[in-house]
């Protein structure tokens, strides 16, 4: 390590050190640390891509912070934590230094503002709406640079959405969509039970009740008391052992167990089952026979 690259490295270290309770505090750190000339640079990607060597990543990662915090201010209009857009963007920054080649002599933060901002993108539209607005690589594009190009909060006109149609290389049919989409709002499919049910307007108080058609419910009631006679008239059927066999292990609350019927009989857990299993297929057959 040259003497140089040695000042930077003790410089990052001091200017991080000690806790960081804040957003306010991360900042004046970060913006302590000193920014690195080009030999500096040149010198540190060398010996993490030849060498491995992560302090000299370390190095080449803290140095950059700063130009991180610039590029996430930009997106501060999307209404999302600055320290989430920040962490994000310095993601984006690690993934630049790994695949940064000082050979090509371009400066590290060239190369870097692209990684740094695909990253902030997919968080900005991971979290912006709860329903994804922007899926292709087309109306990603259209997303950002509409927000842009939008002057004001009025509807773009028949000419403007033209011109940022050319101007983006999509159709005008893409840029009205898209532009519906910013305007829209998240709204809560169910509101919670606070919520004052004279203002709460959700998907949900739209749709049909499951009990809503009286024809349903007549004929599901019915259904549930011709269930129950035919069941009541197959159990008759049966003999007292049978039945009470079925209604212990089946319709009981408490359910007995076969080692407790086995007791009660004075017979196998075996021999239980047996007649269990036959007094089912007998019910099944006297409700079939109710049923035709």
């Amino acid at each position: 390590m040259t003497t140089g690259t040695a000042i930077v490295a003790r410089n990052s270290d001091l200017a991080l050190a000690g806790p960081l309770g804040s957003l306010d505090a991360y900042l004046d750190r970060v913006s302590r640390i000193p920014v690195l000339s080009r030999d500096e640079e040149k010198e540190l990607a060398e010996r993490f891509r030849g060498k491995d060597d992560l302090g000299a990543a370390r190095e080449l990662v803290l140095s950059h912070l700063r130009f991180v915090v610039h590029i996430a201010r930009g997106y501060s209009g999307y209404g999302l934590p600055m320290g989430d857009l920040i962490q994000e963007g310095n993601v984006g920054l690690m993934k630049a230094v790994k695949r940064f080649d000082p050979s090509v002599n371009v400066r590290l933060v060239s190369f870097a503002v692209h990684w740094i901002r695909a990253e902030i993108h997919e968080y900005v539209l991971r979290n912006w709406r709860l329903v994804k607005i922007a899926t292709t690589k087309a109306q990603r594009k259209l997303f950002f640079n509409l927000r842009r190009l939008k002057k004001n909060l009025t509807w773009l006109t028949a000419e403007e959405t033209a011109a940022v149609a050319r101007d983006l290389g999509v159709s005008p049919g893409e840029v009205t969509e898209m532009e519906k989409r910013l305007a829209a709002r998240d709204m809560s499919f169910d509101p919670t039970p606070e919520s004052d049910d004279e203002e709460v307007y959700s998907p949900a108080s739209y749709l049909p009740a499951a009990d809503s058609d009286p024809a349903e419910s007549v004929e599901n009631a019915e259904w549930e008391s011709d269930s129950s006679d035919r069941l009541a008239s197959a159990l008759s059927r049966l003999d007292d052992r049978s039945r009470d066999i079925l209604q212990k292990r089946w319709m009981a609350d408490d359910k007995a167990t076969l080692h407790e019927l086995a007791d009660t009989y004075g017979v196998s857990a075996e021999r239980i089952r047996q007649i269990e299993a036959n007094a089912l297929g007998k019910l099944r057959g006297y409700m079939g026979e109710a049923a035709a």
